[in-house]
C-alpha cells in the first residue's frame, strides 16, 4: 500500500501528459525574431534561420503543455554580414564555443486571451528564467490533410544578463547598442 501511495504522483503525472500531442515546428512558416536598440535613435531588427522544437500540447489543459527549443547561434542573420559576423564572435554569442541557444518551458499560465510561457533560456553559458508572453490559436485543417496552428511568442530580456555586454559609449551620451531586446517569435506548428 504505502508503494502504491508513494507511486501515486507518477502515475497522476503519466495519465496527465498522455493527453499531451506532439507537435512539430513548420520552419518555412517561422521566424525568431528580435529588436535591440541601436545607437539611441532607432534599432537593429534580426532573425535566427534555424531553430527546431519539441512542441507537446495539451488542449484539455494547456497549462499542461511542454516546450523545447534549440536555436543555431551561428544562424542569426540582421541583413549586415559584417555586423551578423560580430554578433557571431565572443563579443556577443561566441557562435563557435556555445553553437545553441536554448529555452525549456518550466511552467505555461492563463493570462487573459493568452499565457505566459516561463522556462529556462540559455544564451552562451548563463541560464536564466524568463517569462514571455504567448497566444496559440486553434487547428485548423490544412489542404495537405493535417493540422496547423499559429503560436507567436514575444517578451523582453537584458542582453548584459547573458553575458552579451560588447558596447561603445556615443559622445553624445547613450551606447552603441543597448540592452533591451525585444523577442517575436512567430511560428505554425503541425500534427
Amino acid at each position: 500500500m504505502k508503494r502504491l501511495i508513494a507511486a501515486l504522483p507518477l502515475l497522476i503525472a503519466g495519465i496527465a501528459h498522455a493527453d499531451s500531442v506532439e507537435w512539430k515546428l513548420d520552419t518555412s512558416h517561422t521566424t525568431v525574431g528580435f529588436s535591440v536598440p541601436h545607437l539611441v535613435v532607432s534599432s537593429v531588427d534580426g532573425r535566427f534561420k534555424e531553430a527546431t522544437a519539441k512542441i507537446n500540447l495539451d488542449d484539455a489543459d494547456l497549462t499542461k503543455s511542454q516546450v523545447s527549443v534549440e536555436i543555431n547561434a551561428g544562424s542569426i542573420d540582421t541583413g549586415d554580414q559584417k555586423r551578423d559576423d560580430h554578433l557571431k564572435s565572443p563579443d556577443f554569442f561566441d557562435a563557435k564555443k556555445f553553437p545553441k541557444l536554448t529555452f525549456k518551458s518550466t511552467k505555461i499560465t492563463k493570462a487573459g486571451a493568452g499565457y505566459k510561457l516561463t522556462g529556462d533560456l540559455t544564451i552562451r553559458d548563463v541560464t536564466k528564467s524568463v517569462t514571455l508572453d504567448a497566444t496559440l490559436s486553434a487547428p485548423v485543417k490544412t489542404p495537405w490533410g493535417n493540422q496547423a496552428r499559429a503560436a507567436k511568442v514575444t517578451g523582453k530580456i537584458k542582453r548584459g544578463d547573458f553575458g552579451l555586454k560588447w558596447n561603445k559609449a556615443l559622445e553624445t551620451g547613450g551606447v552603441v547598442v543597448g540592452d533591451d531586446v525585444t523577442i517575436d517569435v512567430k511560428s505554425e506548428v503541425t500534427k
